[in-house]
């Protein structure tokens, strides 16, 4: 086959040929430009270590010193001619350093390799999303526990198959969720903890002859060791792999309340009222008020879960140390850390400003027989039936109110007691649905006295 013909095949973008195609497959500069920051970081780090071992001289340390802020003020202000020929960041940053500073800039790479310069700056990038999402999931908590304070003791339907089952406050609700993503945020944390050791200076994979002080660029990056193995430092990736799957269960917990604001916000349920700056209307239909911020936390979740396996599939199968495969790791990142930062800042936001409709959640909690536990409960403490026995004359009555069109509180006593004959008045004191949620005074449970203690004691934890 001629060149040309394979040229045509190619098509228009690799009109040039091979050298064009290799070009486009070897180059991160595309997206890794995201990494500046970290990378100038990291390249001050060793070049001062340098300086203070006697590798480099102190004149050309403090010529690098100022040159990389040079070069991080030019990208950060948008006049940087980034270059896919250049491959990546990182030499990107190293030639126009060697424009600006000359010389002085090739020694800069005394004592390192890019394998451990990338996972270095990928560390620290990581690092700072892991800081970012705490900081997003302890507004959401904080903008939960408001909800839940302002609505400890409303009565609402608990749900389980999605159908009544008993009442539940507004508070104790809330304050699931709460519970829910304290565990992302201790997940958070202790990723975190984990992966902050540096890789730098484990150079290409063994380590370096010269006299580096590995000790030295960890503490001024922030790091609590170096890494004490080279070869683990520039193989390992499951510091990103951890993120993602920590990305992932929180991902997982604000899809599942996502989908509850929509169907809650429904004309059907109408238990919340989403604000107008987390809704749309209808393009057609001038009636409608489309949960869509809910909508999208809840499709976005995906890319997150797919971003989670993408790097677990290209990971599986590498031998130490580093391959180029492990290029593929920063998009499945960077993808998975924005998408999960604008659904913990878009949950925060439609949770502060929804309001709960008092009077339908109560209406909705009176129905459905949501109190039938209580009566079954009722039944085993005052007239002493083993609760089997309870339940079932639970069941009859249900099935009697379900015949006559009427809720459990509706039944005369006559009926109850045709049913079971040592029921007496006092069984309407439980029947009540503010009378079952104040009952459940179990360390937990759903009763108002409960959610305060509960909202008082997060409200301490978080400051």
């Amino acid at each position: 086959m001629s060149d040309q013909t394979s040229n045509q095949m190619w098509g228009g973008r690799f009109a040039a040929g091979p050298d064009a195609i290799m070009e486009a497959i070897n180059a991160s500069i595309g997206y890794d430009q995201r990494l500046a920051a970290q990378d100038v970081a990291g390249s001050r780090a060793h070049a001062a270590m340098l300086a203070k071992q006697g590798i480099i001289s102190d004149n050309d340390a403090e010529a690098i010193r100022e040159g990389l802020l040079t070069v991080l003020s030019e990208i950060e202000g948008g006049e940087f001619a980034f270059s896919t020929a250049l491959e990546d960041i990182h030499m990107n940053v190293e030639a126009r350093l060697k424009e600006i500073v000359g010389e002085a800039a090739g020694r800069l790479h005394t004592a390192r390799s890019r394998n451990d310069q990338v996972a270095t700056d990928f560390r620290l990038w990581v690092r700072d999303q892991l800081d970012a999402a705490e900081t997003g999931l302890v507004a959401l908590m904080k903008a939960l526990l408001g909800q839940a304070e302002a609505g400890a003791d409303w009565v609402m339907p608990g749900f389980t198959h999605l159908q009544t089952a008993q009442p539940v406050t507004w508070g104790h609700h809330m304050m699931a969720y709460v519970e829910m993503f304290s565990r992302d945020l201790s997940r958070v944390r202790d990723a975190r903890k984990r992966m902050n050791e540096s890789p730098l200076g484990a150079a290409a994979l063994a380590g370096t002859g010269f006299d580096i002080d590995r000790h030295n660029t960890a503490e001024a990056l922030g790091f609590d060791a170096p890494m004490a193995n080279s070869l683990d430092a520039v193989s390992s990736r499951d510091f990103a792999l951890e993120f993602l799957s920590v990305a992932s269960i929180s991902a997982m917990h604000l899809s599942r309340m996502a989908e509850e604001l929509v169907i809650w916000s429904s004309a059907q349920f109408r238990f919340v009222t989403l604000s107008d700056r987390f809704s749309t209307g209808s393009s057609i239909m001038p009636q409608k008020k489309n949960p869509d911020a809910a909508e999208l936390i809840r499709a976005k979740i995906g890319r997150i879960f797919g971003a989670n396996v993408a790097l677990m599939m290209v990971m599986k199968g590498l031998p130490l140390a580093y391959s180029k495969d492990m290029q593929e790791d920063k998009e499945q990142v960077f993808d998975a850390a924005d998408n999960w930062m604008l659904a913990l800042a878009a949950m925060e936001g439609m949770v502060k400003d929804m309001t709960g409709n008092k009077p339908v959640l109560e209406a909705a909690a009176s129905s459905g027989f949501s109190t039938a536990t209580d009566l079954a409960d009722w039944l085993v403490r005052e007239t002493g039936l083993p609760f089997r026995d309870a339940h079932h004359v639970t069941g009859s009555l249900v099935a009697m109110a379900e015949k006559k069109g009427c809720d459990l509180p509706d039944l005369t006593l006559e009926d109850m007691q045709s049913v079971h004959g040592n029921i007496d008045a006092s069984v309407y004191d439980v029947l009540g649905v503010h009378n079952s949620v104040a009952s459940r005074m179990s360390y937990g449970g759903t009763a108002p006295e409960q959610v305060r203690k509960q909202v008082a004691r997060w409200k301490e934890v978080l400051g």
